[in-house]
């Protein structure tokens, strides 16, 4: 492409110079400008930050003639709009507007605290919505070599939940350890950290709340203390985030009518709205 002239060849070498010679208030300036439109160093700054001035200025001299093809294409296409154009930019620039300031009216305006009392509401009064379509668990799993020492017992203490125990043989003899008593992993979860297939660990946590796996290096020992198997009904701390979705979704519809509501009242009695009859 034919280059855009005496401008960007100065561009092109101040990016080789590695931008020494320019003083700041040069640098805070323009580089380019096109039909009224600028270009400013500021942002060619931040694109080239930690490249080499060879790779720099290539980089700078393709945004400028991406820049300066796209403004021409946009101008000319302004200059051919029709009316019935330039009605849906404006339409379009009116939804764009009023979406950014609801945004802004949710984030910093709308309540986003849920009682317990009325997600529990929700949770009973829905009782097909909170369905799992996989099984949850809570408990631990510790991953050993498989000659480490005294396995049976580490089993026996993993049973029992004797955590003082668990703990010291973790330390001194384990390659992973996750405590997961206070959260729910989905099979999903647990089939990322153990070597087994899915259905079979949704078939054996139906019977069995330890789970013990073998590889060529490593033995994997499940402990499950708390269980909700697929296609029951999820517990409530576990929908609970789900519950809350759904709250405040509606409580967003509300919300924005009720300010739409108060706005146009506010004008009413400012006389922003005039009525003629």
């Amino acid at each position: 492409m034919k280059k855009t002239g005496f401008i960007l060849l100065v561009t092109a070498a101040w990016l080789l110079s590695g931008c020494q010679a320019l003083e700041k208030k040069q640098q805070a300036g323009a580089v380019v400008e096109l039909n009224g439109n600028y270009l400013y160093l500021s942002t060619l700054d931040e694109m080239t930050i930690g490249l080499s001035s060879e790779d720099s200025a290539r980089i700078a001299q393709q945004y400028i003639d991406q820049w300066a093809k796209d403004l021409l294409m946009y101008n000319n296409a302004k200059a051919q709009a029709t009316p019935e154009i330039e009605a849906m930019v404006e339409d379009f620039r009116r939804v764009l507007y009023m979406h950014a300031y609801e945004e802004y009216l949710i984030d910093t305006r709308m309540p986003k605290t849920i009682a317990d009392s009325t997600a529990e509401q929700i949770y009973t009064r829905m009782p097909n919505r909170f369905q799992l379509d996989e099984s949850i668990l809570k408990g631990m799993l510790v991953v050993v070599p498989n000659d480490a020492p005294n396995i049976p017992k580490l089993r026996q203490w993993l049973a029992k939940e004797s955590l003082d125990d668990i703990e010291k043989y973790v330390y001194q003899n384990a390659s992973g350890y996750e405590l997961f008593s206070d959260k729910w992993l989905t099979t999903t979860d647990i089939i990322s950290r153990m070597p087994v297939a899915r259905k079979d660990l949704e078939n054996r946590i139906k019977t069995k709340n330890q789970i013990e796996l073998s590889d060529t290096l490593k033995t994997y020992l499940l402990q499950i203390t708390d269980k909700h198997l697929n296609g029951e009904k999820m517990p409530l701390d576990y929908a609970r985030p789900e519950i809350e979705k759904i709250l405040l979704s509606a409580r967003q519809v509300e919300f924005l009518q009720e300010e739409r509501e108060r706005m146009y009242n506010e004008a009413i009695e400012n006389g922003q709205i005039k009525f003629y009859r």
